[in-house]
């Protein structure tokens, strides 16, 4: 995380607007609202945009198998230190098929031991995509188990958790309750 306090105050729920509230409705319905959405809802047109795209990336219709879109935007978000991200999906890795110490790997990136090619090829392919937003040919090949379809979603994926890490990041998205950050995403 960047900031210790947020530059864009969450909604008070108890306090919305009726655009406000139709954005929030699948939230709203659950129980629970998150503080991404929370503060997002502050622009009402762009957190609608925003739930129907990044549902489509982590839907089924994603080609990528879950373990492996998980495992690129647990990349993503320590490459940007976007500790709200990581702390999000760190279970939703583990329930897509991650194992806890592969979790704390990822920071270590495609050179750490005991990635299989493939993974090592999504973790190189997230790298490339959030330094210089290209993947090289080389990755490309070592990804083509993947598709064509697989690698334009990896691609969807790496930009739209680039995308979240910096609206998190820069409008000071903080944890939710119950959350703690992980020393090593903490730049405040």
């Amino acid at each position: 995380m960047r900031l210790s306090a947020p530059r864009i105050a969450p909604v008070d729920l108890d306090r919305l607007s009726d655009e406000q509230r139709a954005a929030l409705e699948p939230f709203l319905v659950q129980g629970r609202v998150l503080n991404i959405f929370r503060t997002m809802a502050q622009l009402p047109k762009a957190l609608t945009a925003f739930l129907h795209w990044g549902g489509y990336v982590l839907s089924r219709r994603n080609s990528l198998p879950p373990r492996i879109r998980e495992l690129a935007i647990l990349r993503v978000g320590y490459l940007c230190s976007a500790g709200y991200e990581w702390t999000q999906h760190v279970p939703i890795g583990i329930d897509a098929g991650l194992t806890g110490e592969e979790v704390e790997r990822i920071k270590a990136g495609a050179t750490a031991p005991d990635w299989s090619p493939l993974d090592r090829a999504i973790l190189r392919a997230s790298d490339e995509l959030v330094r210089d937003h290209f993947i090289t040919d080389t990755t490309w090949q070592d990804l083509a188990e993947l598709g064509d379809v697989g690698r334009a979603d990896l691609v969807f994926t790496v930009g739209q958790y680039t995308q979240v890490s910096m609206i998190l990041n820069s409008l000071g998205v903080q944890l939710d309750p119950g959350q703690t950050l992980d020393p090593a995403l903490d730049r405040r």
